[in-house]
């Protein structure tokens, strides 16, 4: 089969891999239908991990081509959507809500690779969900986003408590910012303050439910959300990046007794220890349990109650991955679908 290798930072080769095959009685094989290229993917891509031959790819929709004898709630000809976590759904992790740091978890990413025609996902049961039916062509793009950027934003918005009545800060107009504005507004915020300066991103925040656009970054984000907010804070705030001034901002945007839920994948951030204890914000994240969220995301999706496909505005075929990380890299792309 065709699969995306990163060979080294900035290097991205579209090569044969051997098909995968049933080895756990706990194991599907799929055949990819889409895939897509993750801001997270960028951090090997840019340096900043290692990038040393890694199989590609955590976001994934197909359709079931083989089961182990163990699994019982998908069946070859099931089109699946699958959690970019490997998760058991048994053990005491999973079943507190947990998958993402499932005690057999394991990130699809690097180990399995889902940039490719094919995939084996291990514990099938715990991490993969079958849609109602085969779905239109139309509704793949957004079933893929609940993979991972969909479900991300989901849970950075659960945990800012997103509700009736609140305000909530968005840090990042990448893909998960804009997804968590979406879910903030599914889940009833009465206000959604996006932090953004491009246009084309401030116009799809907008549309998936952003009430306010502010331009600032750093202190001067935090003053203006002040300035919108009586001088208290959001209620909750979600940080979509994962450097040292977004993670301050957001800390620093939220009012007492506020929420921070922070999903941006984590570089050399750290908190001073007074400034959180003085804060008085509870702060929840990290990787998201996507799989917790997916009968949920896909029903939304499948009755046309959300669109979230709409962040992808890339679509190239799986052989041109590497056009589409210089797109990512380059920022002429918000998020890239690749077909298979």
């Amino acid at each position: 089969m065709r699969a995306v290798i990163m060979d080294a930072p900035g290097t991205v080769t579209v090569t044969d891999r051997e098909d995968p095959q049933i080895v756990e009685p706990t194991d599907a094989v799929i055949r990819i239908t889409a895939a897509c290229i993750c801001g997270s993917d960028l951090w090997p891509y840019r340096g900043a991990e290692e990038a040393d031959h890694l199989l590609m790819g955590h976001e994934y929709v197909g359709v079931v081509e083989e089961v182990g004898a163990a699994v019982k709630t998908v069946k070859p000809g099931d089109f699946v959507v699958g959690s970019f976590v490997i998760s058991c759904g048994e053990c005491e992790i999973c079943t507190a809500g947990f998958p993402g740091r499932c005690v057999h978890a394991e990130f699809v990413h690097g180990g399995i690779g889902t940039q490719a025609e094919k995939a084996r996902i291990p514990y099938a049961d715990g991490t993969l969900v079958a849609t109602p039916g085969q779905p239109d062509a139309d509704l793949i793009p957004s079933l893929l986003a609940a993979s991972d950027v969909l479900g991300t934003g989901w849970y950075a918005a659960v945990t800012a408590e997103a509700g009736p009545g609140k305000t909530i800060a968005v840090v990042g107009d990448g893909a998960v910012g804009l997804m968590g504005v979406l879910a903030a507004q599914q889940l009833g915020a009465e206000r959604i303050i996006l932090s953004s300066r491009h246009a084309d991103r401030q116009a799809l925040g907008r549309e998936f439910g952003a009430t306010d656009i502010i331009e600032e970054r750093g202190d001067a984000a935090v003053a203006r959300i002040k300035e919108l907010t009586n001088g208290l804070g959001a209620h909750g705030t979600i940080e979509a990046v994962g450097t040292q001034e977004s993670m301050m901002q957001a800390l620093r945007s939220t009012r007492p007794g506020g929420n921070l839920g922070f999903v941006g994948v984590q570089h050399d951030v750290a908190i001073p220890g007074d400034e959180l204890f003085f804060s008085q914000v509870r702060v929840q994240g990290g990787p998201a349990p996507v799989r917790r969220f997916l009968p949920d995301l896909i029903q939304r999706i499948w009755d046309r109650k959300i669109n979230p496909g709409r962040v992808f505005d890339l679509t190239l075929p799986l052989e041109q991955a590497a056009e589409g990380y210089r797109a990512m890299d380059q920022r002429t792309a918000t998020k890239v679908l690749l077909t298979v």
